[in-house]
């Protein structure tokens, strides 16, 4: 089993997602956009995940690759694999799939709850009813037609999605371990200006070694969710 994931700044990588693919058996591969736009074979790649990054989807101009990666974000969803998107990858997902993307009223930074919204379908993902997670993001999407809405918050309408079986988006940042929070700040502190939605760095870096462990265990029902029968 082949795992892809799109990478487009050398500090936002797959965190948390890395030791639940290994110890699952997944061969790892990628694309760094940074350093070159190949993409692989759609057909050779069982899960396919998309980071976040600091620029916005309709950016196409100043990175052309992106009209590249989100042809193939839209193919690998019709061939029925399995696609996970986080933060700008959730935004990727949303825009492939014909839905608008542009900032957020507010920025969210920091660790903020989350709140799960209940699916009709029992075949669609469940969040927990009220978790806390961290954020990094200015820009936010309308839901991509025939998308589940999975979860909130107050700074952002649409935190999560899910279209069809196994692709899902998610706004916040799951993957987060202390490690890439603090490349995260290093390369982006400017953006820490506190507001009601933006927490300053000692209050990022101050959150509890457990809440690591939480979302850790998160990001793996995910994962088992998307990609744990494939």
């Amino acid at each position: 089993m082949r795992a892809h994931f799109f990478q487009h700044v050398p500090y936002e990588g797959i965190g948390n997602i890395e030791p639940w693919l290994m110890n699952n058996g997944f061969e790892i591969t990628s694309t760094q956009f940074y350093k070159s736009a190949q993409l692989p074979d759609y057909k050779k790649v069982d899960l396919l995940i998309i980071m976040g990054g600091p620029m916005s989807v309709n950016d196409e101009d100043k990175f052309p690759w992106l009209l590249e990666e989100k042809q193939f974000i839209r193919r690998c969803i019709e061939a029925g694999k399995p696609v996970l998107g986080i933060c700008l990858g959730s935004q990727l997902i949303a825009n492939a799939m014909g839905a608008k993307v542009y900032p957020n009223h507010s920025k969210e930074i920091g660790w903020f709850p989350v709140q799960g919204i209940e699916p009709d379908d029992p075949g669609t993902f469940r969040f927990p009813s009220t978790f806390e997670v961290f954020h990094w993001h200015g820009d936010t999407f309308d839901l991509p037609p025939a998308a589940v809405h999975l979860a909130s918050s107050e700074a952002t309408e649409n935190q999560a999605f899910q279209l069809g079986k196994s692709v899902m988006g998610i706004q916040f940042h799951p993957e987060t371990t202390p490690g890439l929070l603090n490349e995260m700040i290093s390369h982006s502190r400017g953006e820490l200006i506190a507001s009601r939605y933006v927490q300053s760095e000692k209050e990022i870096l101050g959150i509890r070694p457990q809440q690591y462990q939480v979302i850790q265990s998160l990001m793996g029902e995910v994962l088992v969710f998307l990609a744990g029968g494939h």
